[in-house]
């Protein structure tokens, strides 16, 4: 089905030269765009991209080997165009409040202070129709030290308060989930004030064009524009001297390489002087070995079931290429149902089916954590070009070098490692601290809490205790941290404690309607059980319808849309 698609071929080094003067050239222009003038450029772009939303989806599905008309191919809409039409739409409504009020508007019943005297910002629900659609969800941003009820708009729309003359960003896309570029975008251009050049990742070049189309009113005034090529291309707009900044997401070894150079002992001496080849702004959001901590509790069958079919979901989505992929299941050995979960994990992703691995490497990269592993156990039929699941169970943690624990594997890979520890205060504790220190990745990480705990007084503030001090810019309860990538009003992005010596999962925010700076990370609840369920649940029997009709819901939302979004999801 790839041969199909169609991908823009590298551009030479001299047009590339001609498209980032051109930006260059007009970004003190955009610079000095009127609130009202880019709020009239979100819903043009909001326009333009639902009229390329159908075909995205349609190249998305042939060149991942996905049938348009299934319902898997609801992944590409809630992963393309729901989401980008969301963000454009909460942006736009950001910045009407920018201009009314100095920033967007957060009402005080929607903060709290934590038990450590720090300030939380909720920012899911932010109205009705969100409280309708994902209900029993509520989501905070956990800020940092300093931020107070009285200054908070000072910790918001910062570029507004300041605004620069005119930047021009490069934004290096991401190539798994289609979403991811428009949005960067989106985030530069209108909550940060630069132009932009977005160079698309090979891996789904064939979103550029339309991309181009959509964002049309950009391009014509010489404020955005799309570049193609592979890592030479990338490397050559890197350095050249009409970028001033750059936002990556991909590889932590990407950014490293554009940063520090190539490995080796050079590399080692630039990072112990903190002297970088590379002294332009990035920000970056590169990926995680996300952990999925199931705490130890009275969990009923129900529950347990459709907590197996979340983290299945987790893993099966997008053939298990997502930087918020469940990765590493992090259990408790004397917790009674240990077993039945893994089991009932196993069972669940087994009913997503086996998926056309479209991502390069990922075959190797399966057999580096596969092959001569004890306690393996291969879920799905392959056949050429595909991979099965492999779940690996009771991984030592007396090893903390195990790959398992250090490199992300980008593939169907699930692994599992358990703690001696069963009452809930331990195990809380000797979990956070071992994902916070081995564990690579800042980026996200779930926590799956049975309720009965959270109504003992001494578990719960254990669970609370442990939500505060993971190091992780998104911590999600009950439910999978790519809820909180599609949000579009929540801070996605790696937690601030990375630095640029150890990158982690990268430093910045996007989406973030809200614009609220100095955040901490963000903490998304659900219940332990809800209906209806998730999309991304496998074997999810509407997803494809519900993910078009909520790209329309998003495009322009309506009440007389939601009961149609109400239908899909309930014949899941």
């Amino acid at each position: 089905m790839t041969a199909a698609v169609a991908i823009p071929p590298p551009m030479p080094s001299t047009q590339l030269d001609a498209l980032v003067t051109r930006v260059k050239e007009n970004a003190p222009a955009f610079a000095r765009t009127s609130i009202d003038e880019r709020v009239a450029f979100l819903r043009q772009l909001r326009d333009g991209y639902m009229r390329i939303a159908e075909e995205s989806v349609r190249l998305a599905c042939a060149y991942k080997g996905v049938a348009f008309d299934s319902p898997a191919s609801g992944e590409e809409w809630l992963a393309g165009p729901m989401v980008t039409l969301r963000v454009l739409r909460l942006t736009e409504a950001a910045l009407d409040e920018v201009k009314r009020y100095g920033a967007p508007r957060v009402k005080d019943a929607w903060l709290r202070e934590l038990p450590d005297g720090r300030l939380a910002v909720r920012t899911f629900p932010s109205d009705a129709f969100d409280a309708a659609l994902l209900a029993k969800h509520v989501g905070e941003a956990y800020m940092l030290p300093g931020v107070t009820r009285k200054n908070l708009s000072e910790h918001q729309a910062g570029h507004y308060r300041k605004p620069h003359q005119g930047r021009v960003c490069l934004v290096l896309g991401a190539g798994n989930v289609n979403a991811i570029p428009p949005t960067d975008v989106v985030w530069k251009m209108f909550a940060e004030g630069t132009a932009c050049v977005l160079k698309m990742n090979p891996v789904n070049a064939y979103l550029g064009p339309l991309i181009e189309q959509a964002f049309a009113p950009l391009v014509t005034r010489g404020f955005f524009a799309v570049a193609y090529g592979g890592a030479d291309e990338g490397a050559y707009l890197v350095n050249h001297a009409a970028i001033d900044e750059i936002h990556i997401t991909g590889s932590d070894k990407t950014h490293d390489l554009m940063v520090w150079g190539p490995p080796g002992p050079e590399r080692d001496a630039r990072k112990a002087k903190n002297a970088p080849l590379l002294t332009k702004d990035v920000t970056s959001e590169l990926g995680n070995i996300s952990p999925v901590i199931v705490v130890p509790g009275p969990w009923d069958d129900g529950s347990l079931a459709y907590q197996a079919r979340n983290v299945a979901g987790m893993v099966c989505n997008n053939a298990s290429f997502n930087c918020n992929s469940a990765k590493l299941l992090v259990t408790s050995r004397g917790w009674a149902q240990r077993q039945a979960f893994l089991d009932q994990t196993a069972q669940a992703i087994g009913t997503g089916g086996v998926r056309r691995a479209y991502y390069p490497g990922a075959t190797d990269r399966w057999r580096q954590f596969v092959e001569g592993r004890k306690n393996v156990k291969l879920i799905g039929e392959a056949r050429e070009g595909e991979l099965a699941y492999a779940l690996l169970t009771d991984v030592d943690r007396g090893n903390p070098q195990d790959r398992v624990f250090t490199q992300e594997p980008w593939c169907t890979v699930l692994s599992e490692t358990a703690f001696e520890a069963s009452d809930v205060a331990t195990f809380c504790d000797e979990a956070t601290a071992f994902v916070n220190d081995t564990v690579w990745g800042t980026l996200a990480a779930m926590v799956l809490v049975h309720p009965k705990t959270m109504e003992n007084p001494a578990e719960a503030d254990a669970v609370e205790r442990m939500i505060r001090e993971l190091k992780y810019g998104a911590v999600v309860v009950n439910t999978w941290a790519g809820a909180v990538f599609g949000l579009g009003n929540a801070p996605w992005g790696g937690h601030p404690s990375a630095t640029l010596q150890d990158i982690q999962s990268g430093r910045g925010w996007v989406h973030n309607s809200f614009l609220l700076e100095d955040v901490e990370k963000f903490v998304l609840r659900a219940p332990a059980k809800n209906f209806p369920i998730s999309p991304w649940f496998p074997g999810h029997r509407t997803q494809h319808v519900l993910g078009r009709r909520l790209t329309e819901f998003e495009y322009a939302p309506s009440w007389l849309k939601v009961p149609l979004v109400a239908a899909a999801a309930l014949r899941g």
